[in-house]
C-alpha cells in the first residue's frame, strides 16, 4: 500500500474538472424546450399554482438541469475514486459488468459499485446491483487459489453505512477513507474542486439567463392565452397520445 499525496489528487481534479464543466454547459447549448417539457410534471406545477410563464419555465429548466449535474458530477467522482485507489492499492476499473473498481489487499479483492450518494437507486436498480455483485463474484472467484471477494456499494457522500449481508455500504467518509487509507480525504478534496469554479460558472450563468429568456418568449408563444398559461395545452403537449406539436 502506497499513500497519496494531496499535490497528485489536485492535479487530477485541475486536470479533469473542466470535463464536468464543459459537459453541464454542453447541456445547455444543445437543449431544446420541448425537451424539458415532455419530461417534467405539469400536474405538480399546477399544483405549486405556478402563474407566470418565467416561473414555470425556470422550474422546469432547474429541475432538469439538478438531474443532469448529478449524473455528469456522479461520473467525475468515480474516475476521482479509481485515480485515487490505483495510486494507493493498484485498484483498476473493473471489466465485469456494473462494476466501477477492483481491488486487491490483505488477501482480499473488493469489487466495489461507486454512486454519488446514498439514495440512488430504488428496488430494481438495487437487485441489478446486488445480480451484477453475484456474476463477478462468479467469474473472479473461479479457481481455489483466488482471495476472499467482497462487494461494495461505495457511495461518495452520505453516512448510511451499514453490511447487507451480500454488500457492504460505504458512504462519504468511510468510503474515500477505504479506497485511500486517508482519514480526511473526504474533507481534502473539496478545496481543489473549486478553483476556477467561479469564472466556469460565470460562463455557465450567462448561457442560463439567455436560456431563461428564450424559453419564456417561446413558452409564452405556444402556452399562453392573453397572458395566462393554458394549462389544457401544456397538459396535451405533454401527454396527449396524439403527437405534439414541436415548440
Amino acid at each position: 500500500m502506497k499513500s497519496i499525496e494531496l499535490n497528485k489528487v489536485r492535479e487530477y481534479v485541475e486536470r479533469n474538472i473542466g470535463t464536468f464543466h464543459a459537459k453541464r454547459l454542453q447541456s445547455l447549448e444543445t437543449l431544446k424546450l420541448n425537451q424539458i417539457l415532455k419530461r417534467k410534471n405539469p400536474y405538480l406545477f399546477k399544483a405549486k399554482n405556478v402563474l407566470t410563464a418565467h416561473d414555470l419555465v425556470k422550474n422546469l429548466l432547474d429541475a432538469f438541469l439538478s438531474s443532469q449535474e448529478e449524473t455528469i458530477f456522479g461520473e467525475f467522482l468515480e474516475g476521482l475514486a479509481v485515480y485515487i485507489c490505483q495510486k494507493v492499492y493498484r485498484g483498476r476499473k473493473s471489466a465485469a459488468e456494473g462494476i466501477d473498481l477492483e481491488f486487491e489487499r490483505d488477501n482480499t479483492k473488493y469489487i466495489v459499485s461507486i454512486k454519488s450518494g446514498p439514495n440512488w437507486g430504488n428496488s430494481s436498480q438495487i437487485a441489478r446491483m446486488k445480480d451484477n455483485f453475484r456474476k463477478a463474484k462468479r467469474i473472479l472467484g473461479a479457481g481455489s487459489s483466488r482471495p476472499h471477494i467482497i462487494a461494495i456499494n461505495g457511495c461518495c457522500y452520505g453516512r448510511d453505512n451499514r453490511d447487507y449481508g451480500d454488500y457492504v455500504k460505504m458512504c462519504g467518509q468511510k468510503f474515500w477513507e477505504f479506497i485511500s487509507s486517508n482519514t480526511n480525504l473526504y474533507v481534502e478534496i473539496i478545496e481543489p474542486l473549486g478553483r476556477k469554479a467561479k469564472e466556469r460558472n460565470d460562463e455557465f450563468n450567462e448561457k442560463y439567463a439567455q436560456l431563461i429568456n428564450k424559453f419564456t418568449m417561446d413558452f409564452t408563444k405556444g402556452f399562453c392565452v392573453e397572458g395566462k398559461i393554458d394549462w389544457e395545452r401544456l397538459v396535451r403537449f405533454n401527454s396527449s397520445i396524439k403527437k405534439p406539436k414541436e415548440t
